[in-house]
């Protein structure tokens, strides 16, 4: 590492907070925006004097199109360095790191929890809306022509009195918890724990199983690991209602795709509501063969003031680790190592 002044590297978009970005590392840190074209010259300007000196990365999806995910060969190589000790991930979910090699190479990793839960939870609350009264199939009617040719008030239900379950309640599903009690709905969940945090009308039910047994609709909050993987299956969805809702804003791995479908097609689900797939940007092209079903390209946080707050949450826990030795937001894996 020269004498310089230390720096931290900008990978992937920062596209509202630079303004804030300045600010905050004013005096702590001279800011580097990685414009590597590929992997390769990634990891050789980290070997080199392009990105010398670097000791925290803010980091975003964005990067993958270019260096790709990081991965074992890019958490080695940040490891060689010597120097970089922390990456601040924009986004809630991470599962484009490989947390457990940071950890065995002692570099921290932090998200922006929080920063996400309102938008992400509107997008669930329109997607549970629109699904239990066929909202998308009729707009979809009413531009080609036919308005409402064949919808029918059968296949729709109001949203006061219908049951949400929620798996997990976090950040995000407990604000969607908040926003459906409004109407209200019966609100039941299950997470690893008892939520401290849920208030009396929510309800605690001890299994996947019978959590999709209560419910009308079913809204997916969980991170993508390796034990969240196609966490609702063939069984759990067919313990559902005959004529359910499966919501998914989470992660599409969560959901096996291919089991839901096949519950689609015989009519044991209503519909789904969809904002993630298991191989984004690619869209299963059976799903579209279902005009009940609304489905959304990852729009979750797609709005100014939820990626503003993302942008500045990620890098204000940078700029603590940079001045106080200790950033927040850890991810969990990572806090059981301090």
């Amino acid at each position: 590492m020269s004498s310089r002044q230390r720096r931290i590297l900008i990978c992937g978009n920062l596209v509202w907070a630079h303004d804030e970005a300045r600010q905050l590392f004013n005096g702590l840190a001279d800011i580097v925006v990685m414009d590597s074209p590929n992997r390769g010259d990634f990891l050789a300007g980290l070997k080199g004097e392009k990105y010398d000196g670097i000791v925290g990365i803010y980091r975003h999806n964005t990067s993958a199109d270019r260096i790709g995910v990081f991965d074992e060969e890019i958490i080695d190589a940040l490891a060689e360095t010597g120097t970089v000790k922390w990456i601040a991930h924009n986004g809630a979910g991470y599962d484009q790191i490989d947390v457990l090699r940071c950890a065995k190479k002692g570099i921290n990793v932090s998200n922006t929890p929080g920063a996400v839960d309102d938008a992400t939870a509107t997008t669930a609350l329109y997607l549970v809306i629109s699904c239990l009264r066929n909202y998308a199939w009729a707009e979809q009617s009413l531009r080609q022509g036919t308005f409402k040719t064949g919808l029918h008030p059968g296949r729709a239900h109001d949203v006061t009195g219908r049951t949400l379950g929620i798996l997990g309640l976090g950040g995000i599903g407990l604000r969607l918890a908040h926003l459906v009690h409004a109407f209200p709905m019966r609100v039941v969940y299950h997470s690893r724990n008892k939520s401290a945090n849920a208030p009396e009308w929510c309800e605690y039910v001890d299994s996947v199983e019978k959590l999709c047994r209560e419910s009308d609709v079913l809204s997916l909050h969980v991170p993508l690991r390796d034990e969240t993987v196609h966490l609702v299956g063939e069984k759990e969805i067919r313990a559902m209602k005959k004529g359910s809702i499966i919501v998914n804003t989470a992660r599409g791995k969560v959901v096996d795709e291919e089991a839901m479908i096949r519950a689609l097609a015989d009519g044991h689900l209503s519909s789904v509501g969809l904002d993630v797939y298991p191989n984004e940007p690619l869209v299963n092209p059976r799903l579209l063969e279902f005009p009940q079903n609304v489905l959304l390209p990852h729009m979750g946080t797609e709005n100014q003031d939820s990626q503003r707050c993302m942008e500045v949450r990620a890098l204000t826990n940078l700029r603590d680790f940079l001045r106080d030795g200790q950033g927040h937001d850890l991810v969990p894996e990572l806090r059981s190592k301090l």
